[in-house]
């Protein structure tokens, strides 16, 4: 017989989920390493599919359990916290990038072996041009993702939710588009991908706050795609909640990107 339950938590049945997911990570990184060694491509492929398989069923399963009523409010506490948390390790994750970078900047690590650092000749980057236009568009997108949670929350005004999420996609797409740009021109120009410390911190933080957008913008186009069928209500919205954590997560990054790389970091180079 069936038990009725007498708690908030909620108890999940087993699930393959997990283990698949952990499974095609492994494949897809250490196929990734294959790759990199010129090797094969096909491991990183098999695992990256494997991968996308699982987020999708696995989400997929999360948003059932949502619409039959299992995130109750302690449930919800800790799928919050569970995503702070991963929030807290992106920041940590950036914080290594511009450790390097700084450390690099200030002090080269070729003065340890008798040697003086030499600068590299490099096509100067205006801050206040292509960086700066990508700037304000994604604070502006984030501005727009903002609107969109406030209607919901506040109004429930589900146009203005729909408007708010589809103007912080796009221009998250166009950022997106912008940074392709900047990239080609600037190996145009040319900078190179490796060869030199501010190169390597340049394009390593840079590039990984780009992947970011990317994976920001299918989260938030997912959110869209559940807001025009219908879901989230004003009590009842933890998923899109947590897609405009992340997105102003991406844009606080940038700023300190713009700050630190583009204004003092390219300007202090180029002199």
């Amino acid at each position: 017989m069936a038990h009725a339950k007498n708690h908030d938590f909620h108890i999940l049945p087993p699930s393959i989920w997990p283990l698949l997911s952990s499974v095609g990570t492994f494949v897809m990184l250490f196929g990734a390493v294959l790759w990199m060694q010129g090797i094969t491509a096909w491991m990183f492929w098999i695992g990256f599919v494997a991968v996308l398989y699982s987020a999708f069923c696995w989400w997929a399963e999360t948003i059932a359990e949502n619409k039959a009523g299992d995130h109750t409010p302690v449930v919800l506490i800790g799928l919050r916290y569970g995503f702070i948390l991963f929030v807290m390790s992106e920041v940590m994750f950036f914080f290594a990038w511009f450790w390097s970078f700084f450390k690099h900047a200030i002090y080269p690590m070729e003065q340890y072996f008798g040697t003086e650092y030499a600068a590299p000749n490099i096509y100067p980057v205006d801050a206040f041009h292509l960086p700066l236009i990508n700037t304000l568009v994604l604070l502006l997108s984030g501005c727009a993702v903002t609107w969109a949670h406030h209607a919901l929350v506040h109004e429930n005004n589900r146009k203005a939710l729909i408007q708010g999420l589809a103007i912080g996609i796009a221009l998250g797409i166009f950022f997106t588009f912008l940074q392709g740009y900047e990239y080609a021109h600037l190996l145009h120009k040319g900078w190179e991908f490796g060869g030199d410390e501010f190169y390597s911190n340049f394009f390593m933080a840079t590039g990984f706050h780009g992947f970011h957008v990317i994976i920001g913008t299918i989260f938030l186009t997912v959110c869209l795609i559940r807001a025009m069928k219908g879901d989230f209500t004003p009590k009842q919205h933890a998923g899109f909640e947590m897609a405009a954590w992340y997105w102003h997560f991406v844009d606080v990054v940038w700023l300190f990107l713009f700050f630190a790389v583009y204004i003092w970091g390219t300007a202090g180079l180029a002199h």
